[in-house]
């Protein structure tokens, strides 16, 4: 029997510092902090994004104009969790009942803002109570608006606690006899009494919010919180949780799952009544605290917390991973949730209904910039050899992908575009060439449209350090 030929194999020498593709196939979102130190899975810019698809990242949801009175919305409130109101810059009070506008009332004042709450009591069934401060209190009971006779005409920030109705009057807490939201003037000494107190602020400071979604009473200023403890009239008494931080509104607030989020000058901070107000979910943002004004408002879909500053600008929240992302919408002035559906009032009069793929018709434009890539050591000199992207693009979409050497500013180089005419799904390579000898590098993915991002990965080769 003759011997097999054998033949020898070429070994190939593993070229030296090949390192194997770095894929990033989780993304958490929106990080402010020192881009160089933060994890590969944080964008430093994200913009009309979010984490729904977590942990992919796709265009965020798009929204709807259901109407517009007036310049600005100045109130939103929702009889009984399925009926939205809204008070107009023109004076209306107006009912949305999904398809349709109703006026039911006018001639209110044109710039004061709107709080409202649900109650029942001893009127005919339940209400939904309205005040602004200026204009006299208002009641809705299921078909008409009507004055809310011996309600004080000055109150602001109508909320429920302990079945009463409580307001602000400047720096003093009011609220109305038990269960007799119409009697607000009643002292004999019984707990069917009405309340009232100064509440002292070492800043000489009026209330500027009040909220009884927690197990107590939450009153708040601008530069101090506050609680009511208690739960009838001759055990009532107020406490200070800090001094150090407040409100900018009381539409800078909102509440979820037993606990209050809002927004300060210093901050966005969660607090729950039972531990001092914390900013620590919020701090990888924290760049944009400068933007809090009094004008701020809060509000949630209920899975996110949405934070809007001046501008436009609107932070959003996800409990569920920690993440936050960047959206730009027409400048928020209040939330409201019914059901399901998020509706959001703006400076300009509109009423937006969160729902499908465009604004209103227009694609969304988004941005996602990463942070600058290198070696585990910045001063390690490296070769870029490939660099792809998974994506789905939907139908009408449009992607470009720019490169930067830079850690950070707008210097960048356009390196390719992507314009699907139907749903693409697949690797989409990055050309490197002109940047392959490049120590830092950043992506920066940016277009209109729907997008959803599964992987970003890079595979570089190390160069010696002399």
């Amino acid at each position: 029997m003759k011997n097999p030929v054998q033949y020898k194999t070429t070994q190939s020498q593993p070229i030296e510092g090949m390192m194997q593709p770095i894929p990033i196939r989780e993304f958490r979102g929106l990080n402010t902090y020192d881009p160089y130190s933060i994890e590969d899975s944080y964008f430093t810019e994200l913009q009309n994004m979010t984490l729904d698809d977590y942990p992919a990242l796709s265009t965020r949801p798009g929204y709807t104009v259901i109407g517009a009175n007036g310049t600005r919305v100045l109130g939103m409130g929702v009889w009984r969790g399925r009926e939205l109101h809204v008070v107009f810059s023109d004076g209306t009070w107006r009912r949305w009942n999904g398809s349709a506008w109703t006026t039911l009332t006018t001639g209110l004042n044109t710039s004061a803002e709107w709080s409202f709450t649900n109650f029942d009591g001893n009127l005919d069934g339940v209400n939904l109570i309205g005040c602004n401060g200026v204009d006299t209190m208002r009641r809705y009971n299921g078909s008409s608006v009507s004055v809310l006779s011996g309600a004080p005409s000055n109150g602001k920030y109508i909320t429920t606690y302990q079945n009463r109705l409580w307001c602000a009057v400047g720096n003093e807490l009011w609220s109305s006899a038990l269960d007799q939201p119409q009697n607000w003037n009643t002292f004999a000494g019984n707990q069917q009494d009405s309340y009232r107190k100064t509440i002292e602020s070492s800043h000489g400071e009026d209330i500027n919010m009040l909220s009884g979604s927690l197990y107590r009473l939450t009153i708040g200023m601008p530069s101090s919180i506050h609680l009511l403890m208690g739960g009838q009239p001759s055990d009532f008494n107020s406490r200070v949780v800090t001094d150090d931080e407040g409100v900018a509104s009381n539409n800078a607030v909102t509440a979820r799952e037993g606990s209050l989020s809002f927004m300060h000058k210093s901050g966005i901070y969660e607090y729950s009544a039972a531990a001092l107000p914390d900013k620590g979910f919020s701090e990888l943002i924290r760049t944009f605290y400068a933007n809090v004004s009094s004008t701020s408002a809060a509000g949630s879909d209920g899975s996110r917390l949405l934070f809007s500053t001046q501008g436009g600008e609107t932070l959003v929240y996800d409990p569920r991973i920690g993440a936050w992302s960047r959206w730009m919408l027409p400048t928020p002035t209040c939330y409201a949730t019914v059901g399901q559906d998020l509706y959001i009032g703006t400076a300009t009069g509109q009423v937006l209904k969160k729902i499908g793929l465009t604004d209103n018709g227009q694609q969304i434009a988004f941005k996602a910039v990463t942070k600058p890539f290198t070696n585990g050591s910045i001063a390690q000199r490296q070769r870029w050899l490939k660099m792809w992207i998974v994506a789905e693009v939907g139908v009408g979409s449009t992607l470009n992908i720019s490169l930067s050497t830079e850690a950070s500013g707008e210097s960048w180089g356009l390196v390719s575009t992507i314009t699907a005419t139907s749903t693409i799904q697949q690797r989409i390579i990055i050309p490197v060439r002109n940047f392959a000898l490049e120590n830092t590098v950043r992506i920066k993915l940016e277009g209109t449209g729907w997008i959803r991002l599964h992987e970003i990965t890079r595979q570089v080769r190390q160069l010696p350090l002399y």
